[in-house]
């Protein structure tokens, strides 16, 4: 009866060719491109509702002030609370990220990502992405 073969017996050393290594790294290359531009996108989408903006916090910040001179007990108790939370919204107010940063490399990538993975026009719409984006990147409706 013949030995009997292990796993530690004949080791097997997996290799990936030049060509597929190269493909997974263009892969990245254009994932990373596009998660960031949606990211991007994603940070800049609007609120609903009128936006507060760091200098109509910090009026409101400088009326409370203001306010606390003559405030009784329970009022000074009530405009430090809101104070705080407005000091704490300052504080985390990012400003807007610059989408014209990412979008070259989006349009430089997002075609063959999107047509590796079978994405349509109808969903990277969906997914916000301007229509003339769209064009510049070679992304058409037909797809």
């Amino acid at each position: 009866m013949p030995p009997k073969k292990t796993a530690k017996s004949t080791p097997s050393k997996r290799t990936m060719s030049d060509e597929h290594k190269a493909a997974i790294a263009q892969g990245r290359v254009e994932s990373r491109a596009v998660s960031r531009y949606l990211e991007a996108l994603a940070a800049n989408k609007p609120k609903r509702g009128r936006q507060r903006t760091a200098s109509t916090i910090q009026d409101r910040i400088d009326a409370i002030e203001a306010e606390l001179a003559d405030a009784d007990a329970i009022a000074t108790l009530n405009l430090r609370q809101e104070k705080q939370d407005l000091e704490r919204e300052l504080r985390t107010k990012q400003p807007t990220v610059d989408l014209s940063a990412v979008e070259g490399d989006f349009v430089a990538h997002a075609a063959a990502y999107g047509e590796r993975k079978g994405i349509s026009y109808a969903v990277w719409r969906k997914s916000g992405v301007a229509p003339a984006l769209l064009e510049k990147a070679g992304i058409s409706r037909r797809r």
